[in-house]
């Protein structure tokens, strides 16, 4: 990916070899002046400026523009200094709510540089979800593109803290300034402030908001801008000579995983699309073949929708490593990508709160449906309510050791919420408020959220493994599990599925899906219930939201009960 043909040197020897050597000798060391855009693009910009950093498409894969770490430097330098031009101090909060374009680049480095803590936001944000976030945070910028600043003047009436908003585009009326203008009357030199450490506040992100109202996670310039180094140097096994696409929103914390951090450290070349609209996975994956990506990532979700392509007619042979992460992968779909294109899908997981903890990686067996291993530096092990480790396939809680040091990678902290803080960090470990079992080997096997476990009769059943088995169905696209009130056994499995191309719902196909169950998992777990639907609820970072589908068969069963008192 370098223009000027340079070679890299050790640096092209970073892939890890052995597992178990790595975590004993690898540790993540950051001096106490951490900067992120100074000490990763600034550093890259003096030792390699025409090496290649960025690679972006439009929205039909059209018109693609190469950008250096000289040109992101320099681009950078001029937003920290239109800020200073503003008056913005460091420590104030910035509302940024841009697609997938090379401005949000420009806007995240730039107001890193200049200290001002960045709050990334999906285009999918409403009003009401902009005045929730700017509120919350009391936000004083607000950067978007001409549609989403129709949004943010909608919410502006409840956004007193507000004093600067910036357009990437036509601003939408009075009052905005135009981030083009901005930047041009700005310098490109390092701009004369003080610099950031590495414990000062870097991003906020806000969490999905699957079970309660947002929170705000507080990551600083090491745990996201040098933590993400663990995410891209052992999941997502990048050298300098890689292109590395992760599909993601930009307000995702995914793009903190992909498109931003880790990849930089390492001198990656990151690869952008400015997908609009409904995802077109032909497109997608003519984008892919044409593109010289090398590393990919996408979630499940999407994965589940290429399976159903015809996949030969691409030739994927220029990317050497493949991997998902959101939620767990369901082994039917890992099966058939590889037919496909002989990839193997390494799963990784984490949170918005962490860089990755636990993935599948290049140097050890793939045990399909399994988490796979702690990363190098995190001590992640599954414990009971009061931290303590369980034996071989007892199913307890996700946590990571916090005592007696906490890991480069894991955030500050939920922001302004001690009583969050509290629930989630004690007895020396984070606990992540998802569940899992380990098996002899240390291989992780997730079950679910701990408000998704079904309790039926003496079971408690994950809703992983039955969408997993329903996936499996060559009449499943998509599946959602959860527990439906029942009078006797608690608890009952219901299924939601979305059928695959050229099925049609029947109450044979129900049968046929209940014994496959029956046959692939255990017999107790098969879904006494199965409701054919469109689409299912999702987060706006694609994660099926289990909790309204649950939430809906609740109120159902109210409703019902109320009707039958009503009759007698």
């Amino acid at each position: 990916m370098a223009r000027n043909g340079a070679r890299w040197h050790d640096r092209d020897t970073m892939n890890m070899t052995d597992y178990e050597a790595t975590r004993r000798s690898f540790r993540l060391r950051i001096p106490p002046d951490f900067s992120y855009t100074r000490d990763v693009v600034g550093a890259w910009a003096a030792s390699h400026p025409e090496k290649v950093a960025l690679v972006a498409v439009g929205p039909g894969g059209q018109h693609r523009r190469e950008l250096t770490f000289a040109d992101l430097w320099r681009a950078s330098n001029r937003v920290a200094n239109a800020l200073a031009g503003l008056g913005a101090a460091p420590g104030e909060r910035a509302f940024v709510m841009l697609p997938r374009i090379p401005e949000w680049h420009e806007v995240m480095l730039g107001m890193a540089s200049a200290g001002v803590v960045l709050m990334p936001a999906t285009v999918q944000c409403t009003p009401n979800d902009v005045a929730y976030r700017v509120g919350r945070a009391e936000a004083t910028i607000a950067v978007t593109d001409t549609e989403g600043a129709v949004k943010v003047a909608e919410a502006l009436p409840r956004c007193p803290t507000l004093r600067h908003l910036v357009v990437v585009g036509e601003p939408p009326g009075e009052g905005w300034r135009t981030f083009d203008e901005l930047v041009a009357a700005a310098s490109d030199r390092p701009p004369a402030l003080r610099p950031t450490s590495k414990d000062d506040p870097l991003l906020i992100y806000f969490t999905s908001g699957t079970v309660s109202y947002p929170k705000m996670v507080l990551h600083t310039h090491a745990s996201c801008g040098a933590g993400h180094e663990i995410t891209a140097r052992f999941w997502q096994d990048l050298t300098p000579r890689d292109l590395h696409w992760t599909i993601s929103d930009t307000g995702w914390a995914k793009a903190a995983w992909g498109k931003l951090f880790g990849q930089w450290r390492l001198g990656a070349a990151v690869f952008l699309w400015d997908q609009r609209g409904k995802f077109d996975a032909e497109l997608c994956l003519r984008i892919l073949e044409r593109s010289g990506v090398t590393t990919f990532c996408a979630p499940p979700t999407l994965y589940r929708t290429f399976v159903h392509e015809e996949l030969a007619a691409f030739d994927l042979s220029r990317i050497r490593h493949a991997m998902s992460a959101g939620e767990p992968l369901n082994p039917a779909v890992i099966e058939r990508w590889r037919a496909a294109t002989s990839l193997t899908i390494y799963d990784g997981y984490g949170q918005s709160e962490t860089v990755s903890l636990v993935a599948n990686y290049r140097c050890l067996p793939v045990r399909e449906g399994s988490m796979g291993k702690p990363t190098p530096t995190f001590d992640v092990d599954v414990v009971d309510e009061e931290g303590g480790r369980l034996l071989p396939g007892v199913e307890g809680h996700i946590a990571v050791r916090t005592d007696p040091e906490r890991p480069v990678g894991l955030m500050a902290g939920y922001w302004r919420d001690e009583a969050a803080n509290a629930e989630a960090f004690h007895d020396g470990w984070y606990f992540t408020g998802d569940r899992a079992r380990r098996d002899e080997d240390g291989y992780l096997w997730f079950v679910g959220r701990a408000d998704d476990v079904i309790t039926s009769g003496a079971y408690r059943i994950g809703p992983f493994e039955v969408e997993s088995a329903l996936i499996a169905h060559p009449a499943v696209a998509e599946s959602a599990v959860v527990g439906k009130p029942d009078p006797e056994r608690t608890e009952i499995v219901k299924a939601f599925v979305v059928l695959a191309p050229g099925w049609e719902p029947s109450d044979a196909l129900v049968r046929e899906l209940q014994a496959h169950v029956k046959r692939v998992t255990a017999p107790y777990k098969y879904p006494r219930e199965i409701e054919f639907v469109d689409e299912l609820p999702k987060t706006v970072s694609g994660k099926i939201r289990r909790v309204a589908l649950r939430q809906m068969e609740q109120q159902r069963a109210l409703e019902a009960a109320g009707a039958a008192a009503s009759r007698r």
